[in-house]
């Protein structure tokens, strides 16, 4: 007991002691608001939202495919220094804005990916949605005990433990909750790759000590 002890304690020094890291999130401005067959554009977020949400990054889009299809995407970027995690979850804020969620399961998008899918309602409007969290180190986290291993592997390993909360979203028409399924799954795994190569980084605190510089943040 003594031992572990010891090394729990010395594992807790050694982070306690490694310099702080700010959040480079340029490599976000870089991704692309165009990919395949789909265009976007931004929807900005109310002040009182962003202020709520205190994300390190975070942009909102509606991307309409060619064919007429919309898809709503909201991203959040938490750096190290804020946890990594959001502290509202999609369901939580769907339910505090009057939606009731009919329905909610795991949907395996591929081998890495798997989401959270909620259906919602509000007003006789059905909207499907999936969301999910992705690290540095992997994505299709679902939240809880999974965010926080992959978390605490990172920090102790890496010395990092930044973290996102994708969401996106769509309305079921006619009841056709199989279509609109289809539909998210393949812009699912597509949005991910796109976060995959504009990952941000994290760099060294400079030396005037600034934790809070954000390049490019919003």
């Amino acid at each position: 007991m003594a031992i572990l002890l010891l090394v729990v304690g010395s594992i807790a020094w050694s982070l306690a002691l490694r310099p702080r890291a700010s959040v480079d999130a340029s490599a976000l401005q870089t991704l692309p608001t165009h990919f395949g067959s789909w265009t976007s554009e931004d929807v900005p977020l109310e002040a009182t939202v962003e202020s709520i949400l205190q994300a390190d990054y975070n942009f909102q889009r509606r991307y309409r495919h060619a064919f007429g299809d919309v898809v709503w995407v909201y991203f959040g970027y938490y750096g190290t220094a804020r946890g990594g995690t959001p502290e509202h979850t999609p369901r939580v804020c769907f339910e505090a804005q009057g939606w009731q969620i009919e329905d909610h399961e795991i949907v395996a998008v591929d081998r890495a990916l798997r989401v959270n899918e909620l259906v919602v309602s509000l007003d006789g409007e059905e909207h499907l949605v999936h969301y999910w969290f992705r690290s540095f180190r992997k994505t299709g986290l679902r939240g809880g005990f999974d965010q926080l291993l992959d978390h605490l592997v990172g920090r102790l390993l890496h010395d990092r433990a930044d973290g996102s909360l994708v969401r996106v979203s769509t309305r079921i028409e006619n009841g056709d909750r199989a279509s609109a399924r289809s539909l998210l799954v393949a812009f699912d795994a597509s949005f991910d790759a796109l976060l995959a190569a504009n990952w941000p980084r994290e760099v060294p605190m400079d030396q005037d000590g600034d934790l809070n510089r954000v390049s490019g943040a919003r």
